[in-house]
């Protein structure tokens, strides 16, 4: 069986783009289940799958986050990986796709798991929003601040990978910054009625294909309003993904054993170890 991806809410799960890409599993929240329903539920993924890889949203409420490292602790295993992931919703479930497309090759739990972060660079989430007044997750300006009183008044803001916002109509305002590698788009609406996503965005980003989506629950706490388009970009192609993985170098973890790329270990977190010191001559 291939390593468990799994998520904290089921909104958080698309759907397959092909028959061979599993499902993520769906983890139960503490108001849901005790203590003792949560260590069955992991060890018996444990036990199927092998490892298991949460993708852990910074937006998670911290009794949950809590839940999580308790039952790591209490089943002593290095087997569990919690990624800590700070995308808004959208963008970490087509982060959670991306891993669930990758979890059938031929890379280790180590390099899946730390291939994460590796991947959340290359995707590009945002939202359009009818108001800035609580959004805390981008920086925003005072003006556009009081911009936002004004009816009518839209604003595009990317949060991934770089912080942008831009009100919409705005003289000599420059548009979003897009992929320069081909994407596929997924937005999901809210309660704001507007095509500039897929109208105006996607072209502009010349992505390769939209689609729709449910809007996750979370997210209008994420943009702090409801009144939204939540949008993200991602690459689709598994052999790019592979491709993409497959080009960084890895390493062994000096802690835990496990294959690694990048800076840090996905399951154990341990830094990358730095290199030995050339002996002198």
């Amino acid at each position: 069986m291939p390593t468990a991806i799994a998520v904290t809410s089921a909104d958080l799960v698309l759907p397959a783009p092909d028959r061979h890409t599993p499902p993520a599993v769906t983890l139960q929240s503490p108001e849901a289940v005790d203590l003792e329903g949560s260590l069955a539920e992991t060890a018996a993924l444990l036990e199927r799958h092998g490892y298991l890889v949460v993708v852990v949203p910074s937006s998670l409420p911290p009794a949950f986050v809590r839940r999580l490292h308790t039952v790591r602790a209490i089943l002593e295993s290095d087997r569990i990986a919690l990624l800590d992931i700070d995308l808004p919703p959208l963008g970490i479930a087509l982060l959670v796709r991306q891993l669930r497309q990758l979890s059938i090759c031929d890379f280790s739990p180590g390099v899946l798991a730390s291939a994460a972060r590796l991947l959340a660079h290359y995707v590009y989430a945002g939202a359009l929003l009818g108001t800035v007044a609580r959004l805390d997750r981008v920086p925003v300006s005072l003006k556009s601040h009081a911009k936002s009183w004004m009816p009518g008044s839209q604003f595009a803001v990317l949060a991934n990978p770089q912080p942008r916002l831009v009100r919409l109509g705005a003289q000599g305002a420059e548009p979003l910054p897009g992929p320069d590698f081909g994407t596929q788009l997924t937005f999901a609406r809210g309660q704001l009625t507007s095509e500039w996503v897929a109208a105006e965005l996607a072209p502009a980003w010349q992505v390769q294909g939209v689609l729709e989506s449910p809007l996750p629950a979370d997210s209008a706490r994420w943009w702090g309003t409801p009144r939204l388009v939540e949008f993200a970009a991602a690459i689709p192609d598994i052999s790019v993904l592979y491709q993409l993985v497959a080009s960084v170098r890895r390493a062994d973890c000096h802690w835990c054993g496990l294959e690694l790329i990048g800076d840090r270990c996905g399951f154990c977190q341990a830094p990358l170890a730095p290199p030995p010191l050339a002996s002198a001559s």
